[in-house]
């Protein structure tokens, strides 16, 4: 079933949120009360994924233990700890516990408010398969907290995304995508970044976008933490 299955990115280091990641990983950082892990695996759970894949590299038992407590879910610890193999090499590793229909894959360092339909939900909608290899969630830098670089894609009226062209750019990679296995068919081994396969899935005009209706909070820095529990209050989110 398309979308039922999920990759969370759980391995990273998380080096620029020291002091707090010197005895937890990243992923389980609280913001307002509830971890980044949870509340990424929260919205795949929201959205009908029955299955998920999470990775773990650094502190990897805290991780291990956090999925042992999520008894509500079918969660495969993917074990990482010889080599971190970057945002691409991970998921290719779980391509066999993923399925042969798309599925999501989310960031564990940023998570979003929901407008009126959910956006993975929006996503699976938006899905089709003649076209995409790949759909990015992006966010306009203006409804996007804890970012402050100068954008990441342009995206035409077909929905096609193509590179920053310029110094700027309007749109954010917002920590989500849907991929089709097949995008991994010419995937290097090892570590990869999946900028490798997007760049591919661009050469042949099956990268597609979907903006996102509300707020993105990307928490990379103890003080990102602040900026996103400031931004959840004004909103009355939880």
């Amino acid at each position: 079933m398309t979308g039922s299955r999920a990759m969370v990115l759980a391995a990273g280091l998380g080096t620029r949120m020291r002091p707090l990641t010197l005895g937890r990983p990243k992923p389980l950082i609280d913001v307002a009360g509830r971890s980044l892990l949870d509340r990424g695996v929260d919205v795949l759970q929201r959205s009908g994924v029955t299955h998920m894949v999470v990775n773990k590299h650094y502190l990897p038992d805290q991780i291990e233990a956090w999925a042992c407590g999520r008894n509500d879910l079918d969660i495969t610890v993917q074990d990482e700890t010889g080599l971190l193999l970057d945002t691409g090499g991970g998921v290719a590793r779980a391509l066999p516990q993923l399925g042969d229909e798309p599925f999501f894959v989310l960031n564990s360092d940023s998570f979003w408010v929901d407008g009126p339909t959910p956006a993975l939900q929006r996503m699976a909608a938006l899905w089709d398969d003649a076209l995409m290899d790949c759909l990015l969630l992006l966010s306009c830098k203006a409804r996007s907290i804890g970012f402050d670089g100068p954008g990441d894609f342009e995206m035409n009226t077909m929905g096609q995304l193509s590179r920053r062209s310029g110094d700027t750019a309007p749109l954010v990679y917002a920590g989500a995508y849907m991929v089709h296995p097949r995008l991994f068919d010419s995937a290097p081994d090892g570590a990869f970044s999946m900028n490798l396969l997007w760049n591919r899935a661009i050469a042949d005009q099956r990268l597609y976008g979907m903006e996102h209706d509300d707020w993105w909070l990307h928490v990379g820095t103890p003080a990102a933490i602040t900026e996103a529990e400031d931004r959840l209050a004004a909103l009355g989110a939880p």
